[in-house]
């Protein structure tokens, strides 16, 4: 593993007008194997959190007829409890209603260079899923091909920010893959899109328009702050920026590595806008930008319209917690989509985890157990899971840990050790189950950062020689 003196490792901050789905749930497990492969040799700093300060957040507030403050706080109470569902390890979860950040906020717009901002009054079409306004370029059909919605024609008098002073420095630095943008077609996306013309993009909202929701403008009140400006502005503010507190200086002023974990969707507001705002601020750049694909329910996009959003907890009931990180990581390939049904969960889960890496655990030891196999040192080769799980492969990583799982089995059929010890060959028989014994303790090693539960239990058992199921049958 690349040896590094600090990293940090931030996910996409979720609107909260709803509560989180699986979506939501695979980036922040993706997150967190990523800190715990780190964390074995370095200083890592794990950063999660939510976007309270939405619009859309406030209309759904509306809808649901409660405070938008209420609304916002029970939401945000759904992603913060993600954490102890899916055993993620992050060091910090932001709310963007803190002071904190609305300190950072202000201090970050004051640093942009004054010649970078100038009002004027807009008219276009918006996107409220997006929080964004669109170009007749970007539509599909009249709607916004992300959310598959009409727009709305706003009018109004707004900050712009000049995006097109930074097109020359933002080719330069990722062609020179000074920015990395992972996976690399999305690199050649984001090129494709810079050398097609920046143009500047508006980063306020009137008071009245935004309800009085968001971060006031420095020196103008009657401006809120455009959410995406506020949003990316997370990635400082949660570390201290708006009072240069240690771990402001520590991971992200003086740090090493720097990674964004975030979706397709909102590649642009990352590999684009948050670097132009960087730079007119002359604050540090990330090194990494890590674009994920989506998940998607029996081929199509999740959408509650259609009733086809599954849920974590849903999973977790019928799985348990650990297979529920394996069932979303391995089905999230590097560069394409994943899709997700109950069959295609189911046949994974029996595959995979019963009579997989459950069925390995129990076979190995308990004949260990009944043919009185005395252990001794067998050196095996660890399973070469860092270098997938650096390159973001995280789906790829597992499937280097099931094609073991395979070996080892397919090894012990063909060396059939209970016939050896029948005819004799109790050499030969321990020799068999030393192997397949040493190679499982390189599987659960290969488990801590994907299935810590798992891992742990299987160390136990590893070491009482007393094997229990690790993966309870599903009742169909």
């Amino acid at each position: 593993m690349s040896e590094n003196k600090t990293v940090y490792i931030t996910t996409a901050i979720d609107y909260v007008n709803s509560i989180p789905h699986v979506g939501h749930a695979v980036e922040k497990i993706q997150a967190d194997v990523l800190a715990r492969q780190y964390r074995q040799k370095n200083d890592v700093f794990f950063l999660s959190g939510v976007d309270e300060n939405s619009l859309k957040n406030v209309l759904a507030a509306k809808k649901a007829g409660m405070d938008t403050a209420d609304f916002v706080a029970k939401n945000s109470s759904e992603f913060e409890g993600l954490k102890e569902l899916l055993n993620l390890s992050y060091d910090k979860f932001i709310h963007t209603t803190s002071k904190q950040h609305f300190d950072g906020c202000k201090k970050m717009w004051q640093a942009l260079k004054p010649e970078d901002l100038y009002k004027k009054n807009y008219k276009g079409y918006y996107c409220v899923g997006c929080e964004e306004f669109k170009t007749e370029a970007d539509l599909c059909d009249g709607k916004c091909p992300e959310h598959d919605s009409p727009l709305e024609i706003v009018e109004e008098e707004n900050y712009f920010f000049k995006l097109s002073n930074y097109q020359e420095k933002l080719l330069e630095l990722i062609e020179n893959d000074e920015i990395e943008i992972i996976p690399s077609f999305r690199r050649n996306e984001t090129l494709s899109f810079i050398r097609g013309g920046l143009e500047d993009f508006s980063v306020s909202r009137s008071k009245e328009r935004a309800q009085n929701w968001g971060v006031p403008v420095p020196g103008d009140e009657d401006q809120i702050m455009y959410v995406w400006v506020d949003a990316l502005a997370n990635y400082i503010t949660a570390l201290g920026y708006s009072s240069d507190d240690d771990e402001y200086k520590k991971f992200w002023l003086n740090g090493d590595n720097i990674t964004h974990m975030i979706g397709k969707g909102i590649m642009r507001f990352h590999a684009v806008y948050w670097i132009a705002l960087l730079l007119s601020a002359g604050l540090r750049l990330p090194k990494k930008i890590y674009v994920h694909e989506y998940l998607t329910i029996d081929g199509k996009k999740m959408s509650k319209s259609i009733g086809n959003v599954i849920f974590p907890q849903e999973i977790i009931d019928r799985y348990g917690r650990d297979a529920t990180r394996y069932i979303l990581l391995s089905s999230l390939p590097y560069n394409s989509d994943g899709d997700l049904t109950w069959e295609k969960m189911d046949a994974k889960y029996t595959a995979d985890l019963c009579n997989g890496i459950g069925n390995l655990n129990q076979r190995v030891l308990s004949m260990i157990n009944r043919y009185g196999i005395e252990l001794h040192t067998f050196e095996s080769d660890p399973i070469n899971t860092a270098e997938y799980i650096e390159k973001f492969k995280f789906a790829e990583g597992l499937e280097q840990v099931i094609n073991s799982v395979g070996q080892v089995n397919r090894m012990i059929d063909d060396e059939k050790p209970w016939e050896k010890i029948k005819s004799g060959e109790n050499k030969a028989a321990e020799a068999t189950l030393n192997q397949a014994y040493s190679e499982l303790k390189q599987i659960a090693s290969s488990l801590d950062v994907f299935m810590p539960e798992t891992a742990e239990k299987m160390k136990i058992q590893l070491e009482t020689l007393k094997p229990e199921p690790l993966f309870p049958r599903i009742e169909s």
